[in-house]
């Protein structure tokens, strides 16, 4: 796994490598806006996580996520900061966002 110094960096090392879409919390599923794809926890699985601490603040504290969907047959990335859930989110993807990586 690469060691990625920001989160920048480290959504440009994971786009080279094809995980192209970004994914957004929405309604309790990750949501890919470009292409209308709503995923389930069963959808995806979870390839990579890359955690970001703030150097002052810890609302600054982000993770990054490689996941792949076979059943969809695509690989994207979602960020999020440290258990920065909504309300919204299920509580098997909140379980799949906590496993470590």
């Amino acid at each position: 796994m690469e060691n990625y110094q920001t989160v920048v960096e480290a959504l440009a090392g994971l786009k080279e490598r094809g995980f192209t879409l970004d994914f957004n919390l929405a309604n309790g599923v990750l949501h890919n806006s470009d292409q209308n794809i709503a995923l389930s926890p069963d959808d995806f699985s979870i390839c990579e996580i890359h955690r970001f601490e703030g150097m002052s603040d810890p609302a600054d504290n982000m993770i990054v996520y490689a996941i792949k969907s076979d059943k969809y047959n695509l690989k994207g990335s979602f960020v999020n900061g440290y258990n920065a859930y909504s309300d919204d989110v299920s509580e098997e993807l909140l379980k799949k966002l906590n496993t470590p990586g």
